[in-house]
C-alpha cells in the first residue's frame, strides 16, 4: 500500500517541484508541502465540498434513524421488519461519513495520493459493513426459524454458526480487500481452499452429523414431542442435538441415534395425520346362511356411519380354512392417536353387539374328530359306516 502510495504522489507532483526519492523525511515534507499547495489553491472546492460533505452524512444520518424507529416500532420478535432493524442499527456512522467524503471528494480535486487513500479507505469500510450486513440477515434469518419452531437445538448452536458464519464472511471481506489493494491473492485463495479440505476430512463425522442436524432443524420432518418409525423402530423424539438426536421407544429404552445416520433411513411420522384407516378382518362361521352374508356388508357399514366416522368399505375377501372372511375399511379425522383408538373400540364394540343381535357367529379356529372302533366303525354318537360292517360280515363266513 505504502508503495503505491508512493506511486501515486510522483505521479501527481508538479513538474517544477524537486524532491529527494530515498529518504523519508523528504517525502514526507513533499506530501505536506503538496498538500498545502492544493489547500491554498483549491480552498473554495475544499470548503463547498465539506459543506456538501456534512449535508450528505445529515441525510444519511436522518434515513438511518427514521428507518430505525419504524423498525423497532414493529410488534413481533425476530420478523423480517426487526431483522432489516438490525441491519440497519448495525450500520456504522464511520462508514456513513467515508461514503460522504467518497461521494464529494472527485469535486474538491485533491492530488492523487489523497485521492488513493480516500478510495482504499473507502473500499475497506463499505466491503467490512457489507460483510456486517449480511451476517446479520443470516443470523436474523437462522433466528426466525428457530422462534418458529421454538427449537432449543438451534438456539443453543447459534454461538457456533455465528463463528463460521463470521469467519466464512470476513475472510472473504478480507480476500476482497487485498484484491482491490492489488494484493495477488491467489496463492491466499488455495491456502484457504486446501486448509478448509484438510479441516473437513479431519472433522468429516462431526460436520457430518452438525449439518444432518441443520437439516433436521430446518427441514423439519420431525419435532421433539412427536412419534415416528425409523428404520424397524418406533419412537418418540425427546430431543435433537448437534450430533445426535435421542428417541425414547414404546418399550421406554433411550434411543441415541447420530443425526447423519438417522436421515440415511426412511422415516415415518404419525404426528398431524388429519385421518387414520382402521381395516377390521371380520371372519363368520361355515355355517352362516348365504341370505346373511350378502346383508353383513350392508349392517358393517351401518354400525360405522351409526359411530360417526367416515366409511370406506366392506366386502368378502376369502374362504378361510375355518371361517368366511370379510374386511372393513373405515376412517377416523383425529391427529390425537387417544381418540382414534376410542374410535376404533367403540365401532368394534357396535359390531360385536350387532351381529350377535342378527344370529351371527364369529368363526374361530376349530377341528372335529372322528374315532372309530378296531373294528372300523364310528363310535357313538357319531352315525356308524355300513361299508365296516360288510367287511365284518365277510370275515365271519366258513373258509
Amino acid at each position: 500500500m505504502t508503495f503505491s502510495i508512493l506511486a501515486a504522489a510522483k505521479a501527481a507532483a508538479p513538474k517544477t517541484a524537486t524532491r529527494p526519492a530515498t529518504d523519508p523525511l523528504a517525502d514526507l515534507r513533499y506530501w505536506w508541502d503538496a498538500s498545502v499547495a492544493w489547500i491554498n489553491s483549491h480552498w473554495l472546492q475544499i470548503g463547498i465540498a465539506i459543506g456538501a460533505g456534512l449535508a450528505i452524512y445529515f441525510i444519511l444520518s436522518m434515513i438511518r434513524r427514521f428507518a430505525l424507529k419504524r423498525a423497532q416500532s414493529a410488534p413481533g420478535e425476530f420478523t423480517l421488519t426487526d431483522i432489516v432493524g438490525r441491519v440497519i442499527h448495525k450500520t456504522k456512522s464511520a462508514v456513513l461519513a467515508i461514503i460522504a467524503i467518497r461521494a464529494v471528494a472527485g469535486y474538491a480535486q485533491p492530488p492523487a495520493v489523497i485521492m488513493q487513500l480516500i478510495q482504499t479507505i473507502f473500499t475497506i469500510a463499505v466491503v467490512l459493513q457489507v460483510a456486517i450486513w449480511v451476517r446479520e440477515i443470516i443470523l436474523g434469518l437462522i433466528q426466525r426459524r428457530a422462534s418458529d419452531g421454538h427449537n432449543e437445538t438451534l438456539v443453543n448452536a447459534m454461538g457456533i454458526i455465528r463463528l463460521l458464519i463470521s469467519v466464512a464472511l470476513f475472510a472473504i471481506a478480507t480476500i476482497v480487500i487485498l484484491d482491490n489493494m492489488g494484493v495477488n491473492v491467489t496463492g491466499l485463495v488455495a491456502g484457504l481452499g486446501i486448509g478448509g479440505i484438510a479441516i473437513g476430512l479431519a472433522a468429516q463425522g462431526i460436520f457430518s452429523d452438525l449439518f444432518a442436524a441443520l437439516s433436521i432443524i430446518f427441514d423439519r420432518p420431525f419435532r421433539n414431542g412427536e412419534t415416528i418409525k425409523w428404520d424397524t423402530t418406533t419412537a418418540t423424539v425427546e430431543r435433537v442435538g448437534l450430533k445426535s438426536t435421542r428417541l425414547r421407544s414404546i418399550n421406554g429404552e433411550l434411543l441415541i441415534v447420530s443425526n447423519t445416520n438417522l436421515l440415511s433411513k426412511e422415516i415415518s411420522n404419525f404426528a398431524h395425520l388429519h385421518r387414520r384407516r382402521i381395516t377390521f378382518a371380520i371372519g363368520v362361521i361355515y355355517q352362516t346362511t348365504p341370505a346373511m352374508l350378502r346383508d353383513l356388508p350392508a349392517l358393517l357399514e351401518e354400525q360405522v356411519k351409526a359411530s360417526g366416522h367416515e366409511f370406506i368399505r366392506s366386502s368378502f375377501v376369502t374362504f378361510g380354512p375355518s371361517s368366511l372372511d370379510f374386511e372393513l375399511l373405515f376412517d377416523v379425522y383425529s391427529e390425537d392417536y387417544q381418540v382414534v383408538t376410542a374410535a376404533r373400540t367403540d365401532v368394534a364394540i357396535r359390531l360385536f353387539e350387532a351381529m350377535a343381535a342378527a344370529g351371527y357367529e364369529f368363526a374361530y379356529p376349530t377341528q372335529t374328530t372322528f374315532t372309530s372302533a378296531p373294528d372300523g366303525t364310528m363310535i357313538m354318537p357319531y352315525p356308524e359306516s355300513p361299508e365296516p360292517k360288510a367287511r365284518t360280515a365277510k370275515a365271519a363266513k366258513p373258509a
